[in-house]
């Protein structure tokens, strides 16, 4: 650890962050990075808990739930504090620093601080196993939800779009190759371009409202005994909040020409309205601690859109961290940014809670 990484540790709250940072958490492989939050929250006398998939669960006032995601993708960053670019001050280089173990350990300080309830969830990169558990066991709906994801310490995500994800399979009788007749491949090709057409659209029409497709693998050709040619094409969907992933499927399984569809992951699309309690808690926050608050809507899928799919309560998705950096080489962090992020997190809950005298209107 260089003297600068040291010297910059100068609080419990960024402390928390380096040891997250330091301990590597890929889908997966999130139980060291767990135990830390664990030790964390009985440290200032919390109940707490890992549940059945890996979650770590601290109830306690559940007019706001804190949640962030413990796992991060693959990639080994040296972990170090070093100087930022132009006004940035030190900033926390390493893998997660950003996505969202920034956020997470963010949302754990401001839990422990205000009393608010927390939980830490696995497999949000791969398939949001975590969340899915939370709200498929049943659990009490929170008075709101405060979803960890970069978004700027000024930024306030309300939307997200969904994900419709399938398999085209398709199969046909072999032959010679210079036969005229489709052979399974060209009718995945052509399926594919047909879908492509339908959702088609301007270049004038911003990314968040439109269904963009994504072939994401596939595989083709003659099978073992030579009687036939398979094609198999995994395929996305990224759905704005404007249409349903069922008017989607429909829309794709209309253009099928022979082949089929194995769909298997659906989550729906998430708009939350500006002007809920939670997002006046924070544009009030916001401004509070110097900022100009930003509204943000984001092109990808969250575990924001797995809570809303159940709970009706208003949600924002909020951290500190520049999305841009999400799972690349430099990610890193603003220390600054972070421990500002954190006191608006704490004037969030504080406001919510009701313990905010200032009060104040946005």
């Amino acid at each position: 650890m260089t003297e600068q990484t040291i010297a910059a540790l100068d609080s419990e709250a960024r402390q928390l962050l380096f040891d997250l940072v330091s301990t590597p958490s890929p889908s997966g492989e999130e139980e060291a990075a767990a135990q830390i939050l664990v030790d964390f929250f009985e440290a200032h006398d919390r109940e707490v808990w890992v549940d059945d998939v890996g979650n770590v669960r601290a109830p306690a006032d559940d007019r706001v739930l804190l949640t962030s995601h413990i796992d991060t993708v693959p990639g080994d960053i040296p972990v170090e504090v070093k100087d930022g670019e132009e006004d940035a001050g030190e900033s926390l280089w390493g893998r997660g620093s950003v996505d969202a173990t920034g956020p997470l350990a963010a949302m754990a300080v401001a839990a422990v601080e205000t009393g608010m309830s927390f939980i830490g969830v696995v497999g949000e990169e791969l398939d949001s196993r975590g969340a899915l558990h939370v709200v498929e066991e049943g659990r009490a709906e929170p008075g709101a939800v405060v979803n960890g994801e970069p978004s700027g310490w000024e930024g306030i995500t309300l939307g997200y779009r969904g994900l419709l994800a399938g398999t085209y399979v398709a199969t046909s009788e072999s032959g010679h190759t210079s036969r005229p007749e489709n052979n399974a491949i060209q009718d995945a090709l052509d399926w594919w371009r047909a879908v492509e057409d339908e959702f088609e659209a301007d270049e004038w029409t911003p990314v968040f409202e439109r269904v963009t497709c994504k072939p994401v693998k596939m595989a083709g050709g003659t099978t073992d005994d030579g009687l036939s040619v398979e094609s198999t094409m995994d395929v996305q969907f990224r759905v704005p909040p404007e249409m349903t992933t069922d008017e989607v499927q429909e829309m794709a399984d209309s253009k099928l020409n022979g082949g089929t569809v194995r769909w298997y992951d659906d989550v729906p699309p998430v708009m939350m309205s500006p002007r809920t309690d939670v997002g006046r808690a924070f544009r009030v926050a916001i401004r509070q601690a110097g900022g100009d608050p930003r509204l943000l809507r984001k092109t990808g899928t969250s575990d924001m859109n797995v809570f809303a799919k159940v709970w009706d309560c208003p949600m924002v998705t909020y951290g500190p961290g520049n999305s841009d950096l999400d799972h690349a080489p430099n990610e890193h962090l603003p220390l600054d940014e972070y421990d500002t992020s954190i006191d608006v997190l704490v004037s969030v809950c504080e406001r919510l809670g009701g313990t905010d005298e200032e009060g104040g209107e946005d």
